[in-house]
């Protein structure tokens, strides 16, 4: 402990507030706690029992800073501003950044509407969700339209305008405000029965739609009543889907956490007028062995930031520490009493089991995905050094390939995988400028001796300087280089390497049987078919193909497009135009005389002259 944490924390004050942990620039961690000296202290005591995440975090600080509040509940306040603000390291952050939706209605406006939206404001206007996916919402708004013909057009209305009814009104799936075919007292008593679906009474839809059924089979309408009976169908489908538990009858959100020692996942489901709407998975990183109630608070307190996303009962798998300041802080925000509890039985405990359940499932999940995702990454790129006999891994590989059309406008590709994955920044296209005709051997020679030509002298130059040599944009010389093909390609490409002056470890794939060919090695190297390590071959060149082959159609594009003047010296765009204004097309400009020519305005005798005799073929 140095002599600034040793003074400052003699001289801690008995009050509520906020700590920020530094190591020089950076905050480590930001904490808040009802009494500054005791909360603050228990970090620097010896055998006080803390986690390992505790203590590689208390060996890094240097300084800390505190700021007083008048209430816990401030102090929970400003921890949560300052923990977005700065985004430290050791503390349990919430990196999904999903946007619900939902529905908005302005019940205010003479004619309103529903609309999807992802962001809900303090706006007057009711929001139902969270849905679930833009999907469901579609749904539910689609059937809204035909069980509720409200409008869905975004104009002012009522505007005093006479309007003709649109398509909408003539297959029934709006009343028309527009044209006056509906007042304002009738669009209301309808709108009040579709937000009453939306709050999930779904059964007066139901009924309704039975009677006007009934009513329409009555008076002989068949095709009618067949659908409204369609319509009941699809009101049923969609409430089926959410009809999987009733606790209570009422809004809430059910919060469960599963940890691994490593990352934790909370889950939260979300029942809303006592129909389930199912549920989802956040990702807690480095929370694996955080307290469970730590990382359901620290959740909450990032998670519940919209008053359209907070019910007003919050079930917990643990008790949090100060569950009634969050209750606090969350009543504020939502305008009425949000309770947060953790219930011990009965159907509430069911529903805090099912997200425990579906907690530790994601969790499994995130890991099998994790596992596969190393195996086909930087797995595989261990596996490919060891097949090929490199010590280590392979941090940096790069693939080159060359495409042309009969030899015209030849472009190679370098492709850069780094610990197996795409680094798409990095790729880069060389202009073959050197070599005539489809030659691809001395294209090859011209892109690797003029990349590595200039890694080597930038990484010189780097080091020179001090700095790191993988900021470059050369400088971050390859762990190794594929080719695209056999022993012939890998020989060419290996002395085309050398004569650049690197010596970088060099491999080749050839297609027919995907065998690796080593330099100064006789035979080939045949990795089984489902090796990530002969996938990842397989994607870098085919990788490489691709970059090079559309690179090359976007020049061919652009070369059909262009016009015989612009290799024209002195015909600029300006002259350009002026002489096509003048011609109008290129048949009547070769046709032209030098004199004609040379009249055209901004057209000189000279430019003139360079110009027929381009067109002639004799410049």
């Amino acid at each position: 402990m140095n002599d600034t944490l040793a003074l400052k924390l003699r001289t801690l004050p008995e009050s509520p507030g906020c700590y920020l942990m530094r190591e020089g620039n950076d905050v480590l961690y930001v904490g808040k706690a009802k009494n500054l000296k005791n909360r603050v202290r228990q970090y620097f005591q010896a055998g006080h029992g803390h986690t390992p995440k505790v203590r590689a975090m208390v060996s890094r600080v240097e300084d800390f800073d505190v700021l007083l509040c008048g209430s816990n509940l401030e102090a929970l306040i400003l921890e949560c501003n300052l923990i977005k603000l700065h985004k430290p390291f050791y503390n349990i952050l919430l990196r999904d950044d999903k946007q619900y939706p939902f529905i908005r209605v302005d019940t205010s406006q003479d004619f309103p509407r529903l609309e999807f939206v992802r962001r809900t404001q303090r706006d007057g206007a009711k929001y139902f969700g969270p849905y679930l996916g833009a999907t469901s919402v579609r749904e539910a708004l689609d059937l809204l339209r035909q069980v509720y013909p409200l409008r869905t057009c975004s104009l002012s209305l009522p505007d005093g305008k006479e309007r003709r009814p649109c398509v909408q009104h003539e297959i029934g799936n709006c009343l028309a405000p527009c044209a006056g075919k509906v007042g304002r007292g009738e669009y209301h008593e309808i709108l009040g029965q579709a937000l009453r679906f939306l709050a999930g009474r779904d059964d007066e839809a139901v009924r309704r739609l039975r009677g006007q059924m009934d009513q329409a089979a009555r008076s002989f309408e068949y095709e009618r009543a067949a659908i409204l009976r369609d319509r009941i169908k699809a009101v049923e489908r969609l409430f089926e889907k959410q009809r999987a538990t009733r606790p209570g009858g009422g809004d809430c959100d059910a919060l469960a956490v599963a940890q691994d020692g490593l990352d934790a996942i909370v889950q939260v489901t979300h029942v809303r007028g006592g129909q389930m709407l199912g549920g989802d998975s956040f990702t807690l990183e480095r929370a694996g062995d955080d307290d469970p109630g730590e990382a359901l608070g620290s959740f909450i307190l990032q998670f519940y930031t919209e008053a359209a996303l907070i019910p007003p009962v919050i079930l917990t798998q643990t008790p949090l520490d100060e569950p009634d300041t969050l209750s606090d802080l969350l009543t504020g925000i939502l305008g009425q009493r949000v309770e947060i509890s953790t219930p011990q039985r009965g159907e509430k405990r069911d529903l805090v089991n099912l997200a425990r359940k579906n907690a530790d499932d994601a969790l499994a999940k995130r890991n099998q995905n994790t596992k596969a995702q190393y195996e086909r990454t930087l797995g595989a790129a261990v596996s490919l050094a060891k097949a090929i006999g490199l010590p280590g891994r392979i941090r940096r590989m790069e693939c080159y390939d060359i495409s042309n059309t009969q030899g015209a406008l030849s472009v190679a590709s370098m492709v850069v995988f780094i610990d197996g994955k795409p680094a798409r920044r990095q790729y880069r296209h060389f202009r073959i400028k050197t070599v005539e005709g489809a030659n691809d051997f001395a294209s090859m020679e011209e892109a690797l001796g003029r990349r590595f030509r200039h890694g080597l002298r930038e990484k010189a130059e780097r080091l020179a300087q001090g700095l790191d040599p993988e900021g470059g944009a050369f400088s971050d010389l390859p762990d190794l280089v594929v080719i695209d093909g056999g022993p012939e390609q890998l020989a060419f490409a290996r002395r085309a390497m050398l004569g650049a002056g690197a010596d970088t470890p060099i491999c080749s794939l050839a297609k027919r049987l995907e065998e690796i060919f080593l330099p100064d090695r006789e035979g080939s190297i045949l990795l089984d078919k489902r090796s990530p390590a002969l996938h990842l071959m397989q994607h870098i060149r085919d990788e490489a193909h691709r970059f090079a082959i559309t690179h090359h159609r976007k020049l061919r594009g652009k070369q059909q497009t262009k016009s015989p003047l612009e290799a024209i010296p002195g015909i600029g765009p300006a002259r350009r135009r002026a002489l096509l204004t003048s011609f109008r097309t290129m048949n009547a400009l070769r046709a032209a005389t030098a004199d004609e020519l040379a009249a055209v305005p901004g057209m000189s005798g000279k430019a003139a002259e360079a110009v027929y005799n381009a067109l002639r073929g004799q410049g």
